[in-house]
């Protein structure tokens, strides 16, 4: 594959005006030479052994934006939900977890929804994460965070994309697992533990339909500039 993911972030980001840098997030078979571990200390074990060094894997998402690191699966055990979508463990390993039995007993999950969830079908040996910009290994999945407006864009640039709830992770198994793009509104869990704005939104893109889908969004939002300026011109009569 090996683009140039400098000019890729540089092009996506500029076409739609992120105020967030696209996350290059790589599946990696071996452990990951020469990309330094994530290294905050793993968290206390919770009742049900839950452990993690973030409290979420969607949290890693977040600190990718100040550095590349690389992640070992247990790195993201304390959510369940993560854990899963990304392929760390199976469901008959975390079906038991307190987590899991919190989502269940709230309704905002049944049980008979789980097997549906979208997951990475190959368990890695680890997962980098960093600024698509400075990549300099070719990604599995870019992950955009996107508002509204950025979200009508895209939608535009690529037809049919998949517009999807919660959990938020699950679209990067969606882009890793069946190579098309997915957006998700975002979930109470993913926001609760990023921070995430309540504007935000997110969109995983596969790596390799990245240049395509540059060159689709520039020239949408090219062509949504001229209509938004026919627009304020014409209801200046209304002024």
């Amino acid at each position: 594959m090996s683009s140039d993911w400098s000019a890729l972030a540089a092009a996506i980001t500029d076409a739609l005006h992120l105020d967030v840098p696209p996350v290059a997030i790589t599946f990696v078979d071996e452990a990951s030479d020469g990309v330094p571990a994530f290294d905050a200390p793993m968290s206390e074990p919770a009742a049900d052994g839950r452990s993690g060094r973030v409290a979420a894997g969607c949290v890693f998402w977040v600190h990718a934006l100040a550095t590349t690191f690389s992640t070992a699966p247990e790195d993201h055990g304390n959510c369940s939900v993560g854990s899963l979508t990304h392929g760390l463990k199976s469901l008959d390993e975390v079906a038991g977890n307190d987590d899991v039995a919190a989502l269940l007993s709230s309704g905002w999950v049944t049980m008979d929804m789980v097997p549906g969830i979208p997951t990475v079908t190959k368990k890695p040996a680890s997962i980098v994460y960093g600024s698509l910009a400075d990549s300099t290994i070719d990604p599995d999945v870019v992950l955009l965070r996107v508002n509204g407006r950025q979200l009508m864009v895209l939608s535009d640039a690529i037809p049919g994309l998949r517009i999807e709830g919660k959990p938020q992770c699950h679209i990067v198994a969606v882009a890793k697992e069946q190579g098309v793009p997915a957006a998700s509104v975002g979930c109470a869990l993913s926001r609760a533990r990023t921070g995430m704005q309540p504007h935000e939104m997110t969109c995983a893109i596969p790596a390799r339909e990245l240049p395509e889908v540059a060159r689709r969004v520039e020239a949408t939002a090219e062509v949504d500039g001229v209509v938004a300026r026919y627009a304020a011109r014409d209801a200046r009569r209304f002024a």
